[in-house]
């Protein structure tokens, strides 16, 4: 990478960091928080309160990224930013479940991911794309992971209140990043890999692969919503103080970081990835159906949030790498971008209904209903056809070139190793599909130089 591309990269990838770390903050201890609050009949206005800002993200989400190709990225990034704050700081002012709801709608409107992604793909070069989207990626799984510590330590001396107004203060912290440490970039184009083209829609939503992989994000996310309406209540019962819920949360969480690293590389090395990755929702599956039968004691609980946890990041680390085998080479972004807006609605639907069954069926009912999510994905998983052993590579064809796309796609794609090549010209690119395990680099890169 360029310094200029690595700043690009570090610096949203940090962005995207102090956003999701005011989001993730909050999961918890929100359900305990809000119960204090007038209006909190019962949990279903708390499950309704904690998912609003996934109904309001997945609605705007794809619309801002694609404002962002007409009126410039920083624009909408700025403008987000500004409305998630404005939503996190009524958060925290909240006298009521009502206004508390009101402030997580609003902050959900501040939908910027599109936004950012395609202003990270104006600043790097295809052959560094992927790289540059993988930093945003850890960022979001270590702060995921951090905020699960650092939540129930926080509110313990800030309250929740103060953490929305922290999470406020990051996030115009983070938009005085974007606007003088994120360089502008020179050149601003749509790219098929980052962005959601509307014409491939069609194609996206009618791919019955990518269909199980959109049900397993939107039944995962779900799960882990309707999961934090119960959880923090059950380590109450059990005697630990909302305090020190750090302190279960921690070694599970690690837990679940180190054996998931081990198997998602055995998938990838050694073409077992549908395995690996049914063998996590199954795992999935035992973890709900264990806190629906089985939550009667402390140990219980930290038994299966551990299994949990490690079924979880599996499933976060390979789904996104299964999109980008699966989906159509200049459809990439597409599949993407329906792929997040599932996972935004699963959160909502999760914390609504979880809010729900919690009041009338207690956990029984909150982590019944997850099971039956995962049972029901794990019967897609296993019927899905194994991904094929590619990668994702893209070449810059020459800016002056004026060729027939259509004729250097099918050399491109005659290439050993090469399984699939589109040659977009308005893009000034080439996407490939290549063998993980040998093709011709040299005899691509020497068609690709043919174009300059």
């Amino acid at each position: 990478m360029t310094p200029l591309e690595l700043r690009a990269s570090l610096g949203l990838a940090g962005v995207y960091a102090l956003r999701m770390l005011g989001m993730f903050l909050i999961l918890p201890v929100f359900a305990l928080y809000a119960q204090t609050l007038p209006g909190a009949h019962d949990h279903t206005t708390i499950g309704i309160a904690l998912g609003a800002y996934g109904l309001t993200q997945a609605l705007l989400q794809l619309p801002l990224g694609m404002l962002s190709d007409r009126i410039g990225r920083k624009k909408v990034i700025y403008g987000g930013l500004l409305v998630f704050a404005a939503g996190s700081f009524l958060a925290a002012w909240a006298p009521d479940i009502v206004w508390l709801t009101v402030g997580r709608v609003i902050q959900g409107a501040g939908a910027i991911s599109a936004a950012v992604t395609a202003l990270l793909a104006d600043l790097t070069r295809e052959e560094n794309r992927t790289r540059a989207m993988a930093m945003i990626g850890m960022s979001i799984g270590t702060t995921f992971a951090a905020s699960l510590v650092l939540g129930p330590l926080l509110s313990r001396y800030i309250g929740v209140d103060g953490i929305f107004v922290l999470t406020g203060v990051l996030t115009l912290a983070a938009l005085a990043g974007v606007k003088f440490l994120i360089p502008d970039p020179a050149v601003s184009r749509f790219h098929s890999d980052a962005e959601t083209n509307t014409a491939r829609l069609p194609v996206v939503l009618k791919d019955a692969q990518l269909l199980r992989l959109n049900f397993g994000i939107f039944a995962l996310h779900a799960a882990q919503m309707a999961m934090f309406v119960a959880i923090p209540f059950a380590l109450i019962k059990h005697g630990l103080d909302k305090a020190h819920h750090w302190q279960v949360y921690l070694p599970v969480v690690v837990a679940g970081f180190f054996l998931m690293v081990p198997a998602i590389i055995y998938g990838e090395k050694k073409g077992r990835l549908k395995a690996v990755f049914v063998g996590a929702v199954a795992l999935m599956t035992a973890a709900q159906l264990g806190m629906a039968l089985a939550l009667d004691s402390f140990w219980q609980i930290v038994l299966w949030l551990t299994f949990y946890f490690i079924a979880f990041n599996v499933l976060e680390a390979s789904l996104p790498s299964l999109i980008s085998k699966i989906a159509p080479a200049d459809a990439k972004g597409t599949a993407i971008g329906v792929y997040n807006t599932s996972q935004s609605f699963g959160l909502f639907v999760g914390a609504g209904a979880g809010g729900w069954l919690y009041s009338h069926y207690q956990n029984a009912g909150v982590f019944g209903f997850a099971a039956a999510l995962m049972f029901a994905w794990l019967v897609l998983a296993a019927s899905m056809r194994a991904p094929e052993r590619v990668k994702t590579q893209m070449f810059h064809i020459g800016d002056a070139w004026r060729g027939d796309a259509n004729a250097l796609s099918a050399r491109l794609a005659a290439v050993a190793g090469v399984k699939e090549a589109v040659v977009l010209l308005d893009e000034r690119v080439a996407y490939l599909k290549v063998s993980q395990q040998q093709w011709d680099e040299a005899r691509v890169k020497q068609l690709i130089q043919e174009t300059h």
